[in-house]
C-alpha cells in the first residue's frame, strides 16, 4: 500500500502545493515536494530502508513517517522555519522608499553580522558516494567545537544541472543527514554539488566539482 498526501499550503500572499509520496519498496524513499503554479521549489527525501521487508507493523510505521514528513514540511512553510524562494519573475517588485535629505548612518542589526562560529560539514563516504547514476551522500554535521548538531537543515543540490536538482533533510541526534537520489544530466563543465547545513544564524558548506563525461560519437 502506497501513502501519500497533497495539501494547499499558504504563507503570506503567497500559497503553495506541498505532495509528500511513498515511491515504492522499489525505492524505499519518502519523497516531499513544494509546488508554486507547477513549478518545482523544494524537495525532501528520506529512506526507510530499516523497516524492509514491510509487514503489517512496519507498514504502520512507514504510514507515521509519511504523515510526520509532510506534516512538518507544512508547518515550516507556515512558520517561516523553511524559506521557499519563488521564481523570480514570480516575485513582487521592491518597494521605493525616497531617503531623507539628512539621513544618519545606521549600525548593522545583529542579526546582519555574520555569525563567527559555522558549521563544519563532512562527506563521511567519499570514496563510495556515486555508483553509477546513483547518489548515496552521508552527512554528519558539527559545529565549531566538533559537537555533533541535532535539527539541521542539510540540503544538497546538483548546480548546473539540465533539471533542477535539490533535496532537504534535517540531521537526527548524531548529526548525521543521508540523501538518495538520481544524478540528473549537467548541462555546463563547472557544475558543482553543493551540500549546505543550517542551524540558527550558523551555516556551513561543502562543494564538489563534478566532471561532464564525454560524448560518444554515433555510427555513420
Amino acid at each position: 500500500m502506497l501513502f501519500g498526501h497533497n495539501t494547499n499550503v499558504k504563507a503570506g500572499d503567497t500559497t503553495y502545493h506541498v505532495q509528500t509520496e511513498d515511491r515504492g519498496v522499489a525505492h524505499a524513499l519518502i519523497d516531499t515536494t513544494v509546488y508554486f503554479r507547477g513549478r518545482v521549489l523544494h524537495r525532501r527525501t528520506n529512506n526507510y530502508f530499516d523497516l524492509l521487508p514491510l509487514d503489517a507493523d512496519r507498514e504502520r510505521e512507514l504510514k507515521l513517517r509519511v504523515d510526520e514528513q509532510h506534516r512538518t514540511i507544512v508547518e515550516q512553510i507556515q512558520s517561516g522555519a523553511l524559506a521557499v524562494a519563488l521564481p523570480p519573475e514570480e516575485r513582487p517588485a521592491p518597494a521605493t522608499v525616497k531617503a531623507p535629505a539628512a539621513a544618519a548612518p545606521v549600525a548593522p542589526s545583529p542579526s546582519a553580522v555574520p555569525p563567527s562560529a559555522g558549521l563544519k560539514l563532512e562527506l563521511i563516504n567519499p570514496r563510495t558516494w556515486l555508483t553509477g547514476k546513483r547518489a548515496l551522500l552521508q552527512i554528519v554535521v558539527r559545529d565549531h567545537a566538533g559537537n555533533v548538531i541535532d535539527g539541521a537543515i542539510v540540503t544538497a543540490k546538483v548546480d548546473g544541472a539540465v533539471t533542477p536538482a535539490e533535496f532537504s533533510t534535517v540531521t537526527g541526534g548524531f548529526g548525521n543527514a543521508q540523501f538518495e537520489f538520481e544524478m540528473p544530466p549537467l548541462a555546463h563543465t563547472d557544475a558543482a554539488l553543493v551540500v549546505e547545513g543550517f542551524k540558527g544564524s550558523a551555516r556551513g558548506q561543502l562543494r564538489f566539482q563534478l566532471k561532464m563525461k564525454p560524448r560518444v560519437p554515433s555510427a555513420g
